[in-house]
């Protein structure tokens, strides 16, 4: 990633912040880190406007501080270190998948059961100028990678259900396609749709794509300088909270911590 731009005009929330790290919470439609046609418009642009003091010396080896990544159409909570030791720690938990990852999803009909798991793996690959991940049901090549989906149903209405959602592993687009998979696509999805071809076209720039209701509620991991379990939870966005008032779904309590 190059080295992102301070950008004042992106004012993420900050849902934790302490000398070692912060937990931002990243809107949906906003991308997490600059990029192609997303020089200065991303999460991270934001951050440096608020912590370049910090960030920068942190280099792209580390990527200035990011320690992981949300979809451009996902909101929810994205950690990013203040220093390098900070940095090197909170990645080998994310790596050694010691960090609990709680995530909300209105999708569209029921899944097969209340409470499930899909283990089907994931491929990564490139339709156009974007990648997406392919469910294989066998076989595949090297990239296909091990994923592992579980969820539990909060709430059903007007032919959509609010699910609570854990993974055990992270891989692209995970939560989007498995639940497809299962026929119950993520509401507002454009990509990974039952009935329709995928939509891979990006909007312009300037032009937000509408949200999906897929929302990082809450992370946990060990602290970077104490080692005590910490857990953050991003409230909903207000779009989503509106989608579930529609379905006649009420908003769920607040969260047990992530494990």
């Amino acid at each position: 990633m190059p080295q992102p731009v301070p950008n004042p005009a992106i004012r993420p929330a900050i849902l934790l912040e302490d000398p070692r790290m912060i937990v931002a919470s990243k809107p949906a439609g906003i991308v997490t880190e600059p990029g192609l046609g997303h020089r200065d418009d991303s999460l991270m642009n934001g951050l440096f406007a608020l912590y370049a003091r910090d960030l920068a010396p942190l280099g792209e080896p580390r990527d200035w501080g990011l320690v992981h990544r949300l979809d451009r159409d996902a909101s929810g909570a994205v950690v990013v270190a203040r220093d390098a030791a900070s940095y090197d720690r909170l990645r080998a938990q994310f790596a050694g998948r010691t960090v609990g990852k709680r995530y909300l999803t209105l999708v569209e009909g029921r899944p097969p059961t209340k409470n499930g798991e899909i283990t089907l793996p994931i491929e990564e690959a490139r339709r156009g100028d974007m990648k997406v991940a392919l469910v294989r049901r066998g076989g595949g090549g090297p990239a296909v990678e091990h994923a592992i989906t579980r969820w539990r149903t909060l709430g059903t209405g007007h032919g959509r259900t609010l699910l609570e959602v854990d993974l055990e592993t992270g891989r692209l687009h995970q939560i989007r396609a498995h639940m497809a998979e299962l026929g119950c696509p993520v509401v507002n999805d454009r990509v990974y749709r039952v009935d329709l071809p995928p939509n891979t076209s990006r909007p312009p720039k300037g032009r937000a794509p509408q949200p999906i209701a897929l929302h990082a509620w809450t992370i946990s991991f060990d602290h970077p300088e104490t080692g005590a379990r910490t857990s953050v939870t991003d409230p909903l966005p207000p779009f989503l909270t509106e989608l579930l008032r529609s379905a006649g779904i009420a908003s769920p309590p607040a969260p047990q911590p992530a494990s």
